[in-house]
C-alpha cells in the first residue's frame, strides 16, 4: 500500500512539473522563464569552480534556448572583470547590490524563442535575446532566487554579438535593452555588432520594421483633385 502510495506521488509530481513547465513555455511570461532558467542553470552545478562557466540544458519544450553559469566572488567581479563571458565582456568596477560574498551570473540565449518572450512591436529582430542575470551563490540549490541588481560604476559592460543578420537597406540597427522591470531601451550599435550597458538584463539588436509595399501591377491611386 506505502509502495502504491509513493508512485503515485511520483507521478503526480512528474506530472505537475510537466504541466507547469508547459505553461511557462506557452504563456511567454519573461519573468517566469528567467526562474525557470535560474533553476537550471544552477542544476549544472555538480562541482562547482569559481570562474569557470558551465553548461547548463534546458527542457525539451524550450528547446532552441540555450543557458550557462558562472560563479564568482565579488571581490574577484569588482577588481578583475570577467574577459569574456559568451559575448559578454565584463570590465573592473561592476559592483552588486544587495552585496553577497559569491554570486553566479547566469547566461541565457533565447534563440528562436525571442520573440516570444520580447515581442516588439514594429520592430524586426537582427539577434538573438541575450540575457545576463546575476543571483546568490550560496545557496547552489536554491529556486526562484530573485535578482541581484549588478551595475558597472566604471567602463560599461559590452555585448559583441556573434549571429547578427545583415540590416534592410536604409535602415540603422539599434540595440535595445530590457531591464528587469519591462522597460525597453534603444541606444546605438557600437562596431556593427556590439551594444553597450551599464545593468544587466536582456539584449538585442533590433531594426525598426519596413511597411510592406503595393504589389506590382497595382499602383497607387492618384491624389484627389479639390473642388474648383
Amino acid at each position: 500500500m506505502g509502495l502504491l502510495r509513493s508512485l503515485a506521488m511520483l507521478v503526480s509530481m512528474t506530472l505537475f512539473s510537466f504541466l507547469s513547465l508547459h505553461v511557462v513555455a506557452q504563456s511567454g511570461s519573461a519573468p517566469a522563464l528567467d526562474a525557470l532558467l535560474q533553476d537550471y542553470a544552477y542544476r549544472a552545478f555538480v562541482r562547482p569552480s569559481t570562474g569557470i562557466p558551465v553548461e547548463g540544458v534546458v527542457p525539451s519544450n524550450l528547446t532552441g534556448i540555450k543557458i550557462a553559469a558562472m560563479r564568482l566572488r565579488s571581490g574577484s567581479l569588482r577588481h578583475r572583470g570577467v574577459n569574456m563571458y559568451k559575448e559578454f565582456r565584463i570590465p573592473m568596477g561592476v559592483i552588486e547590490s544587495p552585496y553577497v560574498e559569491r554570486l553566479v551570473l547566469v547566461y541565457q540565449n533565447l534563440g528562436n524563442w525571442s520573440g516570444t518572450y520580447y515581442p516588439l512591436s514594429k520592430y524586426t529582430y537582427l539577434a538573438p535575446v541575450l540575457g545576463l542575470l546575476a543571483y546568490d551563490a550560496s545557496d547552489l540549490s536554491a529556486k526562484n532566487l530573485p535578482e541581484l541588481d549588478i551595475r558597472a560604476s566604471g567602463d560599461p559592460i559590452s555585448i559583441e554579438f556573434q549571429d547578427v543578420m545583415p540590416a534592410p537597406d536604409g535602415s540603422v540597427p539599434k540595440c535595445v535593452w530590457f531591464d528587469l522591470h519591462g522597460l525597453v531601451n534603444f541606444s546605438n550599435v557600437v562596431s556593427g555588432n556590439t551594444c553597450l550597458t551599464v545593468q544587466q538584463g536582456h539584449f538585442s539588436i533590433v531594426v525598426e520594421s519596413i511597411a510592406p509595399r503595393p504589389p506590382p501591377g497595382f499602383p497607387p491611386p492618384p491624389p484627389s483633385k479639390g473642388k474648383e
